[in-house]
């Protein structure tokens, strides 16, 4: 289970006028996953990183049954609901609230947005795909009223299929989402240039 270990950053929440949540990836921490504010126009941003116990949000592949990932998954998905609903009662209006995620932090990211859609700033996820054996559109509800989302990823990459990642794009354009996913070949399991770049011009411009 998690702890409600937040690690901040940029502009106080009292002061700030939009938040960015950052959610690291498996073996990595929160103040890994905040170096990569440096690469984005944030300074007037509240930066937040939750760290997972034992630095990762759950046991098993992201494709296995949900249930196999029980109870951290729920867990990790309520502690982004805390954190979003929190932001929102100190003062940040919900379109002003920004998403940011790499692999496993990018999975846990696009599940959170799919199970809780509402038009907030913008998510990247950066080589990342919905949670699940299958896509189990039965857990996703609400519209995302054309929020901007990009997705990055490699082909191949050992964690995250291409296949998955296409099929979670579709999902989140159908809730109204306005994805821009792009496949690198041979990218491998990182960030690049490009992404931070596109990511930029779609998210944050």
């Amino acid at each position: 289970m998690h702890t409600e270990n937040i690690i901040t950053s940029g502009k106080p929440i009292t002061a700030a006028s939009k938040a960015l949540i950052l959610v690291h990836g498996r073996g990595a921490s929160a103040t890994d996953i905040l170096s990569l504010a440096n690469w984005f126009p944030v300074d007037d941003f509240a930066l937040l990183a939750p760290q997972a116990t034992n630095h990762s949000w759950y046991p098993q592949s992201f494709l296995a049954p949900p249930a196999q990932n029980e109870p951290w998954l729920s867990s990790a998905l309520d502690l982004l609901k805390k954190m979003t609903d929190g932001l929102q009662q100190q003062g940040i209006a919900r379109e002003h609230i920004y998403f940011m995620g790499f692999s496993q932090g990018a999975c846990l990211t696009l599940e959170f947005i799919a199970r809780n859609a509402a038009r907030y700033g913008g998510a990247v996820a950066f080589t990342g795909g919905l949670i699940g054996d299958q896509v189990y559109p039965e857990n996703y509800t609400g519209t995302f009223a054309g929020m901007p989302v990009f997705i990055g990823s490699s082909n191949p990459d050992f964690h995250v299929p291409v296949q998955r990642v296409h099929e979670s794009t579709a999902l989140l354009q159908a809730m109204g989402a306005h994805v821009t996913e792009k496949i690198y070949d041979d990218m491998g399991h990182t960030i690049i240039e490009d992404e931070i770049r596109l990511a930029n011009e779609l998210i944050f411009s």
